[in-house]
Parts: C-alpha cells; sequence; structure tokens
C-alpha cells in the first residue's frame, strides 16, 4: 500500500517575483517538517532546490524543483518556481499539476512584476491561492502597503488572515486572526510561544476576525445563516468555510512569514494540511474528448508528464502526477499520443537533485520514473485497455529569435542533438531550420531565457557556438506589367540548346480580369508554400512552342520565384502569361526552355516596378501607465505604428504594428526601459511595401554579395 491516501497528500507551487523568498521558504518548510537539518541558503550555494550549477552561479531559481516534507501526516509535495517571465514555462507547467498556489510577496518591495505575470496563469487555471508576506524582518517590510498593493492588483477576495507586529528588523511575532492568538518567536528556527491578543492589538483583531468572518460567510448560504444566527462562526466552520472558497477561488488568505528567520513557517505548513484540498477535492481533470476523470485511487491508472529533465550519467528523467489509480513499479502503461506501451521499470519520489525509490504512488501524488523511450512532456500515460488522453499544457508562443550556428566545423549533428534534447526539457524553446533563410533559427522568450540556453550549450554539451541576427525573410512583387522574351541558346558540338520565350507579368489581385488581348488556352493557379499566389496562364497560339514544354517553362519561373531578382528572397503574387516564343526541331529540349522562361521572367520582373515587402508584426506590450510614453518612443524609433491602447487586468495594452526587421533587441530594451516591469508579445501580421531607401540599399547589398560569389 502506498504511505500516504489521495486525502493526505497536498501538492502546493511557490510562485512570485525573483527575490520574494519561494526557495528559503522551501528550505525553511523542510527544515520545519524534519526532512533536512540544517536550512540552506542562497548566498551559500547549498539549498535543496536551487541545486544546479547554472542556478549557484545565477543566484536564482531558473527550473522547477520538486520536493517533499511529511507533515502531521500528510505529504506536502512542494515544486518551487522561477521567479522571471522569461521562464513562464516553468511555471505553467507546475501550475498544471498543482493543487494549491503559494504567491510569495517580499514586503520590502511590494507586489512586483513577477507577480503579475504569474497571477493571469493562476486564473486561468482557477487555482486555489494563498498569499504570503514574507521578508517581515526586511529594515523596509511595510506589511499594509504589500496588503494594499496585493488588493489593488489581484482583488478584495484577498482576505487577511495573519499581521505582524513590529515588522522590520524587530519583527518577533503574528497575530493570528483565524483562531485569535498571538504567535512570539525568539531564536531563529526556535518554536513560537502562543499568547493572547495584547490589549493594544484587540481592537484591530477584532476588525480583521470579523471581516474574515464576513469574507467566508458569504461565499456559503449556510454559513451565512449561521453567521446571522450567532453573530459568529466556530473555528472549525471557518476553516471549512475557507476550504470551499478555496476550491471556488472566491478567497485568498493571506499569511504572515520570515522564511529567512522561520517563523510563521509551521503556521502556514499547518494551514496547508488542514484546509487546503487534495487533488481528489478539485474538480475532475478533462479529457481531450471532453470526459471527466475524477482522481481516485479506485481508477483506472492514469499519469500526466509535466515535465521532462535530462540527468547526467542516467538520462531522461519524466515528471509526473498521478491523476487517477495507483501506479506500481514494474508496470505497463500505453502513451495515449504515440500508442506505445511503457515500463515504469522505477518510481522515484523528489527532493531537489535526490531521488528514493517507491514501490507505488497513489493519484493526487506527484513522482518521476527513468528511461521513458517514446514519452515525453503533455504525453499521458494509462493502463491498456483505455483511450485516456487529458488535456496538454498551452505553453506560451516565443518572443525573440535568434541564429545559432557552431564556430567548429563538423559539429552540426552535435548542435542538432542538443538542441533537441533543450526542446525536450523547454517546450518554450522552439527551433526552426529555414531552407529559405539558411540559417538555423531558435525561438526563445527572452534574454535571460536565451543566456540559460547559451550556458547549456557551452557548459553541458561543450559546443562552441555563435549567435547572430536572424535575415528576415523579405519577399519580392511587382506593381505593374511588363513583357519580355528571352532566347536561349547554346551550341558546343553535336545537339544544341534551344528555345525562345515570350511572356507578359502582371501583379496578381484576386477577382481580375482574365489578359487583356490574349487567347487564353490554359490556366493553372499555384498557392505558394511562402503565401501568396502564382498564376500561369498558357497562352500560346499556332503551336510556336510545343505543349510538351510549357511545364519545363513554368519550373524556370518557379526556379526564378524561389530566389527573386532584388534579394533573393521568395517572389509572390505574380500573373505570368507565356505567349509567344519559338523552338527548334533538333536542339529544343526541357532544359532550353527552362532557362528561357527563367531568364524571361527575370527581365519583366526587373521592368515591372519590383516592390520588396517586409513581415509585418502586430506587437502588443503590457506595461503600467506610467511606461507607456518611453516604450511608445522605443516603437515608433523601430517604425512602429501605435494602433491604440487597451487595458488586460491591470496592465495597460500597447498596440502597434511593427516590421520584424527592427523588432530585434526589443526584448532587452523593454527590460532596460521598464526595469522589468513590462513584457509584450508578437504575432506575424502581413507582409507590407519596404520603404524605398530601404528596397535600394538591401537590393544593393544583395547585388554586391551576388559579384562577391560569382569573382
Amino acid at each position: 500500500m502506498p504511505e500516504f491516501d489521495t486525502a493526505h497528500v497536498k501538492n502546493i507551487v511557490l510562485l512570485g517575483h525573483s527575490g520574494s523568498g519561494k526557495t528559503t521558504l522551501a528550505e525553511s518548510m523542510l527544515m520545519e517538517a524534519g526532512a533536512i537539518h540544517r536550512r540552506g541558503s542562497i548566498e551559500e550555494k547549498n539549498t535543496v532546490g536551487d541545486y544546479t550549477d547554472l542556478e549557484k552561479e545565477r543566484g536564482n531559481t531558473i527550473f522547477t524543483k520538486l520536493m517533499h516534507a511529511n507533515w502531521k501526516g500528510f505529504k506536502v509535495n512542494i515544486i518551487d518556481t522561477p521567479g522571471y517571465d522569461d521562464f513562464s514555462g516553468e511555471v505553467i507547467s507546475a501550475l498544471r499539476v498543482a493543487d494549491t498556489g503559494v504567491m510569495v510577496l517580499n514586503t520590502s518591495a511590494g507586489v512586483e512584476v513577477g507577480c503579475d505575470v504569474i497571477w493571469e496563469y493562476t486564473e486561468k487555471f482557477r487555482t486555489p491561492m494563498i498569499f504570503v508576506a514574507n521578508q517581515l524582518d526586511h529594515p523596509k517590510a511595510e506589511f499594509e502597503r504589500t496588503v494594499q498593493e496585493a488588493k489593488a492588483h489581484f482583488g478584495n477576495n484577498i482576505t487577511v488572515v495573519q499581521y505582524p507586529l513590529n515588522a522590520g528588523l524587530g519583527f518577533n511575532a503574528i497575530i493570528d486572526v483565524l483562531n485569535m492568538v498571538m504567535y512570539e518567536y525568539g531564536e531563529p528556527g526556535s518554536k513560537p510561544k502562543k499568547s493572547p491578543i495584547p490589549d493594544s492589538e484587540r481592537e484591530r483583531a477584532d476588525a480583521l476576525h470579523k471581516e474574515l468572518i464576513e469574507a467566508i460567510a458569504s461565499n456559503d448560504e449556510g454559513l451565512m445563516e449561521k453567521y446571522f444566527d450567532k453573530g459568529e462562526l466556530t473555528e472549525d466552520e471557518m476553516r471549512e468555510g475557507l476550504h470551499v472558497s478555496m476550491i471556488r477561488h472566491d478567497i485568498f488568505p493571506l499569511f504572515c512569514a520570515s522564511a529567512l528567520q522561520d517563523r510563521g513557517v509551521a503556521r502556514l505548513l499547518s494551514y496547508i494540511d488542514n484546509v487546503c484540498p487534495s487533488a481528489n477535492e478539485m474538480p475532475p481533470q478533462q479529457t481531450t474528448d471532453g470526459k471527466d476523470l475524477p482522481c481516485e485511487a479506485k481508477g483506472p491508472a492514469c499519469i500526466f508528464i509535466y515535465k521532462t529533465v535530462s540527468e547526467p550519467h542516467i538520462g531522461e528523467l519524466s515528471y509526473f502526477k498521478v491523476f487517477s489509480g495507483v501506479v506500481k513499479s514494474g508496470m505497463e502503461l500505453v502513451n495515449e499520443t504515440t500508442n506505445t506501451s511503457e515500463k515504469l521499470s522505477q518510481l522515484f519520489v523528489v527532493e531537489g537533485n535526490k531521488r528514493t525509490s517507491v514501490n507505488e504512488l497513489v493519484a493526487g501524488d506527484i513522482g518521476a520514473t527513468l528511461k521513458l523511450r517514446n514519452t515525453h512532456t503533455n504525453n499521458t500515460l494509462h493502463e491498456k485497455g483505455r483511450n485516456l488522453e487529458l488535456q496538454p499544457i498551452v505553453f506560451p508562443e516565443a518572443v525573440m529569435s535568434i541564429a545559432i550556428s557552431n564556430n567548429k566545423k563538423g559539429e552540426e549533428e552535435k548542435l542538432a542533438s542538443a538542441l533537441h534534447q533543450l526542446k525536450e526539457e523547454d517546450p518554450t524553446v522552439q527551433v526552426e531550420v529555414s531552407p529559405e533563410l539558411g540559417q538555423t533559427l531558435l525561438h526563445c522568450m527572452g534574454d535571460m531565457h536565451l543566456a540559460v540556453i547559451k550556458w547549456k550549450l557551452q557548459h553541458q554539451y561543450h559546443l562552441d557556438i555563435h549567435f547572430t541576427k536572424p535575415k528576415v525573410a523579405y519577399r519580392e512583387t511587382i506593381r505593374k506589367a511588363a513583357e519580355a522574351t528571352y532566347r536561349h541558346k547554346k551550341q558546343s558540338g553535336g545537339a544544341g540548346q534551344f528555345g525562345e520565350v515570350t511572356m507578359r507579368i502582371e501583379p496578381w489581385v484576386e477577382n481580375m480580369a482574365e489578359p487583356a488581348g490574349l487567347n487564353v488556352r490554359g490556366k493553372d493557379i499555384h498557392n505558394l508554400p511562402w503565401g501568396g499566389k502564382l498564376v500561369y496562364y498558357n497562352c500560346i497560339v499556332g503551336g510556336v512552342i510545343d505543349q510538351r514544354f510549357l511545364p519545363s517553362i513554368m519550373k524556370g519561373i518557379m526556379e526564378k520565384m524561389h530566389n527573386g531578382p532584388l534579394t533573393g528572397s521568395y517572389v509572390r503574387d505574380v500573373r505570368v502569361s507565356v505567349y509567344d516564343g519559338k523552338m527548334h526541331a533538333v536542339d529544343s529540349n526541357d532544359m532550353a526552355f527552362k532557362t528561357a522562361g527563367m531568364m524571361a521572367f527575370k527581365d519583366a520582373f526587373q521592368q515591372a516596378d519590383p516592390q520588396l515587402l517586409e513581415p509585418i508584426y502586430s506587437v502588443e506590450v503590457l506595461c503600467n501607465d506610467e511606461q507607456t510614453g518611453n516604450i511608445m518612443g522605443d516603437l515608433q524609433a523601430r517604425r512602429g505604428m501605435v494602433e491604440g491602447f487597451d487595458t488586460e487586468g491591470h496592465f495597460t495594452v500597447i498596440k502597434a504594428k511593427v516590421p520584424y526587421a527592427d523588432m530585434y533587441g526589443f526584448s532587452s530594451s523593454l527590460r532596460s526601459l521598464t526595469q522589468g516591469r513590462a513584457r509584450f508579445r508578437m504575432r506575424f501580421h502581413d507582409y507590407a511595401p519596404v520603404p524605398f531607401e530601404l528596397q535600394k540599399k538591401l537590393t544593393e547589398t544583395y547585388r554586391k554579395e551576388e559579384e562577391l560569389a560569382e569573382a
């Protein structure tokens, strides 16, 4: 039998801006529960959570970490998360399997931008939430300001359960308005003393106690009636009311702590085991076909992979949550995505980088297993004879792109393998090999994310890599009609080559009239893979070109459209009418007409007022009101056109259209302008004409490169 049943497993995720004290809080929780005997510190680089070399070097959490504490008959799984938006994929995957979120606020700084970003995800998942006002021992700690900011940012559902006495360097007591006692603390790590609330604090404590009761009662008709009848609720009734309200996402209780001094941590753990929901009390999981999967030990075995990590000398470690049934070591499950069978050869509970083998894990618990051959993050594994696939995690789209290459020749395969592994571990990393641009592109979430990727490639995979600005996927088209004739004639002994083609090219637009003055014999419409159309007309009369050579002419045109005359970019939205030409009874062949068609198209294109098009992106910047001026100035300096403003939660949203060529470096610029308190998203909108001077510059640069290549 598993050590803990489903009702006695609690899964919490620590959330908050970088520097709020999440990792230190996790250390204090583990120490309070006896999982460790000495609390590690960021400065000493010895915490259970931040164990990787990169995290020790940078001094902050970058990857989600799983830990657990056995507390008063409960197993509390603790997931520590990063605090920067660049690593939001890590936060989302943790929220997918947690049953309670613990938002840690730094009372010396108030509500920071990382909290706003994370809050959006907790709202999406409807995660039951606790707030912890941390670092109350800091000389600049301001509890009241932090509470007011939290309510302004996250709503009045935040309800004070505790408030501090002597916040600042003298912080040594917490008044709890749920059970109406005061906790007094001595030396760090010592057990608190329960005392009556001082008379000087009685009025404030009573007022907050009443607010708490009213908040609880307002979300439950039965409790409201009891409150009206008695004017009070018992402690048990309050706990039950908080429990139900948290599951409904109606109340967010706020606690006090100094994780560094281990003050308030034990009370927080007790609240988690007493009030916070277990997985079986949360709404059932939804499968992709819309069915419910209750979290029950008696149900069919079903696990969801939420994270994959590559461990040195071991291989891939897959982290999972048991959403139904009981999984056992040696059990074979079916991957619903790949339809392959996977054997769970070993099961582990995890404490940072320490793994402990177990025989079973019950519904609601979180663990890990090794060496699943065909299973990846977001996959569902279930017992045979079932068809279960849980809703996948939707990861945010990348906002930054960079070209990556090797400095050493011959390591291309090694780089490709490393990038594949990075993508396996972090689904927010996207890799694109672009034949159009001749570059391998890395898409990520920002500068800090890129710095982590670079560190991994250099230190874990020992690659000498080079990052460069990605090229821009321009398009070429025309603005007027033009005609050209090209004769390809080649004689080099024996059979020669001869083909002559005359064509008219025109800008293609939807529903345009048929070619004027030409006898249309055939028409092909090609939806181009890179966007736009090529419409190809056969207007040959009198047999001047044999029908069998028309496909070769088309091939020549397509070849030049792959490598446009202006900058070598793809050509789009052109109509071509081939209406005259000549052939030779002996020397004409497919190659001759392919070349003639390509060169006639090139000559006509250059006479048809060619136009270079550039990709335009819709950009939305989420920021505070006071930051809009600087951000708008930066966008306009990038040739952006600000189209308006909107609101999203507590953010002002600046909406703009910006050329992709000028978005390079925007992530760094935005972070600098706003001290990291703004973020953005972008998506492709359309192609638009490049300004004349820029087109001239790009065309001349391409011509010089072509001349150098031919020299």
